[in-house]
């Protein structure tokens, strides 16, 4: 399967329902159809022994990047393997679409499994408070998102609105530089 329209690749949130995500990551690699699955490591009991296993952060959500089409192509045709749904701007009733640099920034920080990163619900933090920053050196270089304090660390927030958010280990605050919002005239 190839995508058909280039101009309209852009990252969608998906459902993926009965914890098939890694299934379903694995059927979008194979046709070459770019994806994302935030996870982390987690200590499991197998045959008696502890194993450290790396595994979803949140089952059922996987970000793809790919044109709407191709997305109800795979909901038509492989609906019994892989039931997947969009999920929802409840605002404005569509689904949910990432902004490319918006989604870059989540995977640079969120990729970090051996980080001391930390996943939020975006109800748990209200992100809209504190400045938009960007990070200037570090492995987070160019990555922005908005500069809180959590547990007593400052980090750097990157947030996929009304979907989850990720926050990088302990930042110095002068690997940060405030980014200043453009103004837009209609």
């Amino acid at each position: 399967m190839e995508n058909t329209s280039k101009d309209h690749i852009t990252w969608f949130a998906i459902r993926v329902t009965y914890s098939r995500e890694l299934k379903f990551k694995e059927y979008l690699d194979q046709n070459s159809i770019p994806n994302f699955i935030p996870m982390h490591y987690v200590m499991v009991n197998q045959k008696g022994k502890s194993v450290r296993k790396l595994v979803p952060i949140i089952h059922n959500l996987v970000f793809v990047n790919t044109d709407k089409p191709t997305l109800e192509y795979i909901k038509q045709f492989q609906s019994a393997n892989f039931p997947i749904r969009y999920i929802m701007d409840r605002t404005h009733h569509r689904p949910i679409i990432i902004p490319e640099k918006q989604m870059q920034d989540f995977i640079a920080v969120s990729g970090q499994y051996e980080e001391q990163i930390v996943y939020l619900d975006p109800t748990e933090v209200s992100i809209k408070k504190g400045d938009r920053v960007r990070v200037t050196g570090g492995i987070w270089r160019g990555i922005e998102g908005k500069y809180i304090r959590i547990a007593k660390d400052r980090r750097v927030v990157v947030s996929i609105e009304g979907i989850m958010a990720v926050g990088t280990a302990f930042i110095h605050p002068s690997l940060i530089e405030v980014v200043k919002e453009e103004l837009t005239t209609k």
